[in-house]
């Protein structure tokens, strides 16, 4: 069996980091698994914990009255899910469910948090690598919209 130090090695979001750094992020991992449709978390709940996907895909939804649930996003394997554990008051913006069986390694935001702030650089590291997946995951809800209401036409 891999160990969580190994499986973020294989982890973009943590390309380049040191081995001391994927280490201290590792000591707050645990593997947790969802079954198909299972929630990871609901809009408004605690935000305490992003996860890794290593298996299956999860998605990202918002409720809309007219129509119910809207999947925002897919995320898929080597992706992460979940930033809202770094900002607070620490609650979920939207509804992340697991499509299929999920494996995922899911990290204790609490425990990061304070190791970023015993290790500034860590956190420093942490929030530019979250920022970047924040901003290319706001460019493709850009990229939806834009395809979702670009071919209507004024009337």
């Amino acid at each position: 069996m891999e160990t969580i130090d190994a499986l973020l090695r294989d982890v973009p979001l943590f390309n380049g980091l040191s081995d001391d750094y994927v280490g201290l992020i590792a000591g707050c991992g645990s593997n947790v698994v969802f079954g198909p449709d299972e929630v990871l978390f609901r809009e408004g709940d605690t935000a305490d914990t992003f996860y890794v996907i290593r298996h299956g895909r999860v998605a990202v939804e918002t409720f809309v009255p007219s129509s119910g649930p809207m999947t925002i996003e897919t995320i898929e394997p080597g992706e992460i899910v979940g930033w809202s554990w770094l900002f607070p008051p620490y609650r979920w913006q939207f509804d992340a469910r697991a499509v299929t069986t999920l494996r995922a390694t899911a990290f204790d935001g609490a425990c990061l948090r304070g190791k970023c702030e015993e290790d500034p650089r860590l956190g420093y590291e942490l929030m530019t690598r979250f920022a970047q997946v924040i901003v290319d995951r706001l460019q493709w809800t850009r990229l939806r919209l834009l395809d979702l209401y670009g071919n209507r036409r004024a009337v």
